[in-house]
C-alpha cells in the first residue's frame, strides 16, 4: 500500500513536532516542511533530511543570502502532498484555506483557528470517525485536548452531569521572547474561558465552564476539574479508570512528582526513551489528587503544551484519508512515537513489611 504524502505548513512549536512524528510513521512519508525564515530552526531542519519549502520568492532570496537550501515554493509542496498539516501561527491557517481549496487538498487545522475552518474538530479516542474521509479537520488545543480525553472517559465510564474547570496557563512557550514570562497573574475575564466551549465542539454532550488564569511559567498548563456524575463511583474505580485511558498517565506526589517543574525533568530524564526528545505527549494525572464524595469528582493534571496534540495530528492523518479505524491507528501511532516508554513497569520494590509493589513512574 502507498505511503501517504505529507506536508507541513509551518515549522515552529507545533510543526517541527508533527514533522518529526510523521518522519517516524511506517505508513507516511513526509514530503517536506514550509519555513518562512532562514533561521537555526530551519536550519535543523535541513541538517535532519527534510527539504525545506518557502511561501513566497522573498523568503527564497532570504534562505539563498545565507546559504540555507530551499526546495522550492510552498504551493509547489501542497501539490504534491496527499494531507497538509498547517501549523501556521493562529490565525494564518485560515488565510491559506482557499489556497488548499483551490488545489482540493485534505488539511489539518490546529486549535489556534476557530472551530468553523473545519468540518470537524478532533480529538482521536473521542470522534475519530468522525473525522473519516473528511476534507477539513482542526485538531483542538492543547488545553481541550487534554480536557476532552481525561473528561471523555469519564463521561463514558459514569456519565456527567456537569463539570467546572480551573486551568493555570503557561504564559508563553519555553522559546517564546516576545510574549512571557510575566510578573503577573492575568485571568481571562470572560466566563467561560474559550476553552470550554471549545471542548464541546468535540464532546458536545459534556457539559463543561471553565475559568483560566495566565500564570509566569512556560512549562506545563494544570486544569483543576470538578465533575458531578450521574453514576456513584470510588476513587479507586476513577484510578483504575486513568490508569488504562489511552495518552492519559498517572503520577504521584509520593514518587516526587510535586510540580510540573517536576514532570518536565522527568521528561528530560527520559527522553532518550522516546526517541531523544523531552515531550509529553500523555497527559498528567495526579492520582494523589483524585477526590470522590457522593456525586463529585476532583482531579488535578497537567498538560505539556509543545506536545499532546502531537499523537492526534498523525491520527487525524489517517481518519482523513480513511487508512484504518481508531484503535489501530492510536497503536500505530504510538508505538511509532514511544509514547509508553517512559512506563518503569519492570522494577520491583520491597516495602518495609516485605510487600513488593511495582514501581509505575
Amino acid at each position: 500500500m502507498a505511503k501517504i504524502k505529507v506536508a507541513v505548513n509551518g515549522y515552529g512549536v507545533i510543526g517541527k513536532r508533527v514533522a518529526d512524528a510523521v518522519s517516524k510513521q511506517d505508513d507516511m512519508q513526509l514530503l517536506g516542511v514550509v519555513k518562512q525564515k532562514p533561521d537555526y530552526s530551519a536550519k535543523v531542519a535541513v541538517l535532519k533530511g527534510y527539504k525545506v519549502y518557502v511561501p513566497d520568492q522573498t523568503s527564497i532570496d532570504s534562505f539563498k543570502k545565507v546559504s540555507v537550501p530551499s526546495a522550492g515554493l510552498a504551493e509547489d509542496l501542497f501539490k504534491s502532498a496527499d494531507v497538509i498539516i498547517d501549523c501556521t501561527p493562529a490565525k494564518v491557517g485560515v488565510t491559506y484555506k482557499p489556497l488548499y481549496q483551490k488545489l482540493n487538498k485534505k488539511v489539518i487545522f490546529q486549535g489556534g483557528e476557530k472551530k468553523d475552518v473545519a468540518e470537524v474538530s478532533f480529538t482521536a479516542q473521542c470522534n475519530y470517525d468522525k473525522a473519516r474521509g473528511k476534507q477539513f479537520v482542526r485538531v483542538v488545543s492543547c488545553n481541550t485536548t487534554g480536557l476532552s480525553r481525561t473528561l471523555w472517559a469519564v463521561h463514558q465510564a459514569f456519565g456527567i452531569l456537569d463539570s467546572k474547570v480551573v486551568l493555570v496557563r503557561r504564559a508563553a512557550d519555553p522559546n517564546d521572547i516576545a510574549i512571557g514570562p510575566i510578573n503577573s497573574i492575568v485571568p481571562e475575564l470572560t466566563i467561560p474561558s474559550h476553552q470550554g466551549p471549545d471542548v464541546q465542539t468535540v464532546i458536545p454532550e459534556v457539559p463543561i465552564t471553565t475559568v483560566a488564569l495566565k500564570v509566569s511559567t512556560t512549562l506545563m498548563h494544570l486544569h483543576v476539574i470538578f465533575a458531578k456524575l450521574k453514576k456513584k463511583t470510588t476513587k479507586e474505580e476513577v484510578l483504575k479508570l486513568f490508569q488504562k485511558t489511552p495518552r492519559v498517565k498517572l503520577v504521584s506526589g509520593t514518587d516526587g512528582f510535586l510540580s510540573t517543574s517536576h514532570l518536565m525533568d522527568y521528561g528530560r530524564d527520559t527522553a532518550s526513551l522516546r526517541g531523544g526528545r523531552d515531550d509529553l505527549m500523555k497527559i498528567q494525572v495526579w492520582g494523589d489528587s483524585v477526590s470522590v464524595k457522593d456525586d463529585e469528582l476532583i482531579y488535578i493534571m497537567a498538560i505539556h503544551n509543545e506536545s499532546d496534540v502531537v499523537p492526534e495530528n498523525v491520527d487525524a492523518i489517517r481518519a482523513v484519508m480513511n487508512a484504518c479505524d481508531c484503535a489501530t491507528s492510536m497503536k500505530k501511532t504510538d508505538k511509532a512515537l514511544c509514547i509508553s516508554n517512559d512506563e518503569i513497569n519492570s522494577s520491583v520494590l520491597v516495602g518495609e513489611k516485605g510487600k513488593e509493589t511495582v514501581l509505575n513512574l
